[in-house]
């Protein structure tokens, strides 16, 4: 027995068996879970709402009595209070932790929610700009709408226009040039 710890007497038999523990004895662990477990698991559930999560608090606190039981100081109080104070604080760790995650996913729910709603308006705003520049593109002559058709629709160079109308590099730079004031004329005129 470490110099640490006085022997426990029988009015506090969970120190007793704290004691033992800390010194490996594994048959006074069985003995302390099945005599505490119940308790534990009743201030643990009071706390945390959850059976599921109140059970997995309980495992934790009991592996956390086989590897630091040796932290009880029977002088300072009895087993049992030492097992439902260290329960208490590792429900109540439970209960931080989950409501963290579940702020943090409302947050991202919230930032995602509103990052949706910021691409909805993107592409209305885009579809809307879109329709208006069809409908002035429908304006202009076939002759300078088509070249801006296939360079900005399309997204061929203007050597590609060229050779795909049969009509010399220079009048394609031309009539995009020219479509496209016209174009921006049109947009300006339509607001």
């Amino acid at each position: 027995m470490s110099s640490d710890h006085q022997p426990a007497d029988s009015a506090d038999p969970g120190g007793a068996l704290l004691i033992r523990i800390a010194e490996g004895d594994r048959s006074a662990f069985e003995e302390l879970f099945t005599t505490h477990s119940r308790i534990l698991m009743a201030v643990i559930l009071r706390i945390v709402k959850s059976r599921t999560l109140a059970e997995e608090v309980l495992q934790d606190c009991f592996t956390e009595v086989w590897t630091r039981c040796s932290g009880f100081d029977p002088g300072r109080g009895s087993g049992r209070a030492w097992l439902i104070t260290l329960c208490r604080r590792r429900a109540i760790d439970c209960v931080r932790s989950v409501q963290a995650q579940q702020d943090r996913d409302y947050a991202d729910g919230l930032r995602t929610t509103a990052e949706a709603g910021d691409q909805v308006e993107q592409t209305v705003i885009a579809r809307a700009e879109s329709d208006r520049t069809v409908s002035a593109l429908r304006i202009l002559p076939d002759e300078q709408a088509e070249p801006i058709v296939m360079a900005f629709y399309q997204g061929m160079t203007h050597t590609q226009i060229s050779e795909n109308l049969q009509v010399p590099l220079g009048t394609i730079k031309s009539r995009i040039r020219d479509g496209m004031k016209k174009l921006r004329e049109e947009l300006e005129a339509s607001r």
